[in-house]
């Protein structure tokens, strides 16, 4: 006879979080505040695609950034100099954020006045796809140094995403990286997820993908 009880915590977690995250969208609905959560994993070019995402879009929306890390405010400097409004957000040595941390979050960083807020997650691939934040849209970002079996070894991330952005194509023609062979895995977790090969450095593509947010915003907005 067993002398304890076994708690399912996790299931628990993620079916309050999920309520909490429905609230949140709610929340921005009724704001017309339209909330991106970025991932990616370290080194991507997370940092330098989002300073040339308000490069595109700050004279059209008024743009606010969350910078999620552990313990670091190197990204919130960078943002800072974009002329974008910027918060930092310290995880606490968690690996991700949830609706709750979000939520306060979008507090810190004011969305009286923000027309499109933006979450840089925590690089990384595994916990951030696990916790729905309340954004409206999920993105992430995958480089070509990372390689194109990157949804074969962390598919939860390739699936709950609604854009993909393929960084860093300018490099290309020195890495064994297969376009069309990462499309077909991508696709066959995820048929409805958008996919735009870009390069952040070069600015190649940046204008798809800003494009791709105008649409999505005009559309939470209606």
């Amino acid at each position: 006879m067993e002398g304890f009880r076994v708690l399912e915590i996790k299931k628990s977690v993620f079916e309050n979080n999920d309520r909490e995250a429905d609230k949140l969208r709610q929340e921005l609905k009724k704001e017309k505040t339209f909330l991106l959560n970025l991932m990616s994993s370290p080194g991507s070019g997370k940092t330098t695609t989002l300073k040339a995402t308000i490069a595109a879009l700050k004279d059209e929306m008024r743009i606010g950034v969350m910078e999620a890390d552990i313990d670091s405010d190197v990204d919130a400097h960078t943002i800072a100099e974009t002329g974008a409004k910027v918060i930092q957000l310290h995880t606490g040595g968690m690996c991700h954020l949830d609706a709750g941390m979000t939520k306060q979050g979008l507090e810190g960083l004011g969305t009286e006045n923000i027309d499109f807020a933006i979450l840089e997650n925590v690089g990384n691939l595994v916990c951030p796809a696990e916790f729905d934040t309340g954004a409206v849209k999920n993105a992430m970002i995958l480089s070509v140094p990372e390689g194109h079996d990157k949804p074969l070894k962390y598919p939860l991330m390739f699936s709950i995403c609604d854009v993909l952005l393929v960084n860093k194509i300018d490099v290309m023609p020195y890495f064994d990286f297969d376009l069309e062979k990462c499309r077909e895995y991508v696709k066959k977790l995820n048929p409805n997820i958008t996919i735009i090969p870009i390069s952040a450095r070069t600015g190649e593509g940046i204008g798809e993908w800003a494009d791709w947010l105008r649409t999505q915003v005009a559309e939470w907005n209606k």
